[in-house]
């Protein structure tokens, strides 16, 4: 019968301590290049898996976190913008020895609630990537003990990490008016169950007058996605009321109203000047490259991946509060500076 491979029998056979196999594996501690090399290299030919069992039974903890997409709203993982702060938070939650398992409220003949899920599955934590606030079963969920994150999502019980809405706003009106020099303007927004879009509105409604700007439309979008841009901007056209911008609140949004504008002839920026709001990855690949607010994706799953593995940690943490995340404009063809 062949040897059970643990890190002991390995440390023997490398003729190093179990202490430093160890740093090894967890990647942490002063371990040369050649000597880490090594012991990698023999551990996967020896085929060794580290066992979290131990690990798991000393702290109580599973060490994996929930993840929810809210169902109510249909935004799947091909959304780019919250599935790119989705990638950011696993990079970091698996750097630090965090699993990521997926909560829903049906697999297959099951139907259970998202807490009933997350008891289950005996996650540590609930990252709420996204959430609709009329759903009862997620708002049940934050109330309860389990620590919880989001970066949608405002609510007592919840730490939420969040772009900075209102600096975002407040710099696109002062580019329209300062560097575009235009005064009409229309704005299309997303639904109002997300927080953000909600906030965004919010400020546009309140500051527009005061940067010396007036507003002939203001178009609630009937999803989050491109064909709502489209259809949005359609009703726009179809009113024979043209403004000199577009402000969509989010890029996704801004590039359907880009081939609205396009089909009917118009020109950008000569006719009709085009803003978003996110900084997807495909807004400098269209024609012509959004003009956008660039949210700092990577910094937003990170800071909510750390928080979140902290309140996990550390039971006497403050499960409550609101970080913001600074933005910064991108300009790029869709503008023109007068």
């Amino acid at each position: 019968m062949s040897k059970k491979i643990t890190i002991y029998t390995i440390a023997k056979d490398l003729g190093l301590s179990p202490g430093t196999v160890s740093k090894i594996i967890n990647n942490k501690g002063n371990v040369s290049e050649e000597t880490r090399k090594m012991a990698l290299d023999y551990i996967k030919k020896v085929g060794y898996v580290p066992s979290s069992s131990a690990r798991m039974l000393k702290s109580k903890r599973t060490y994996t976190i929930g993840i929810i997409f809210s169902e109510d709203l249909n935004i799947g993982l091909e959304q780019s913008f919250f599935s790119s702060i989705l990638q950011h938070f696993k990079d970091h939650a698996e750097s630090e020895g965090y699993d990521l398992s997926f909560i829903v409220r049906k697999i297959g003949q099951n139907e259970m609630s998202y807490y009933e899920w997350c008891l289950n599955k005996r996650v540590d934590g609930v990252y709420i990537v996204v959430g609709d606030y009329e759903d009862k079963e997620l708002i049940e969920l934050i109330n309860s003990d389990l620590p919880c994150v989001s970066t949608d999502m405002i609510h007592e019980n919840l730490y939420t990490v969040i772009s900075d809405n209102e600096q975002g706003i407040k710099i696109l009106l002062d580019f329209v008016a300062n560097d575009l020099k235009q005064t009409k303007v229309s704005y299309i927004s997303g639904p109002l169950r997300s927080k953000a879009f909600k906030e965004r509105l919010e400020v546009f409604q309140t500051n527009y007058e005061s940067y010396g700007l007036k507003t002939n439309q203001v178009i609630m979008a009937e999803g989050f996605g491109f064909t709502s841009g489209y259809n949005a901007a359609v009703k726009i056209i179809e009113s024979n009321d043209l403004p000199e911008v577009i402000i969509a609140s989010s890029d996704d949004l801004a590039l359907g109203v880009i081939k609205a504008l396009n089909d009917n002839n118009l020109s950008i920026p000569n006719d009709i000047q085009v803003l978003g709001f996110d900084d997807i990855a495909f807004a400098k690949h269209f024609t012509p490259p959004l003009t956008t607010i660039k949210q700092d994706r990577k910094k937003l799953g990170q800071i909510a991946a750390k928080k979140l593995i902290m309140l996990i940690e550390n039971n006497n943490s403050i499960k409550e509060g609101i970080e913001k995340v600074p933005v910064e404009l991108i300009e790029r063809e869709t503008t023109i500076r007068k």
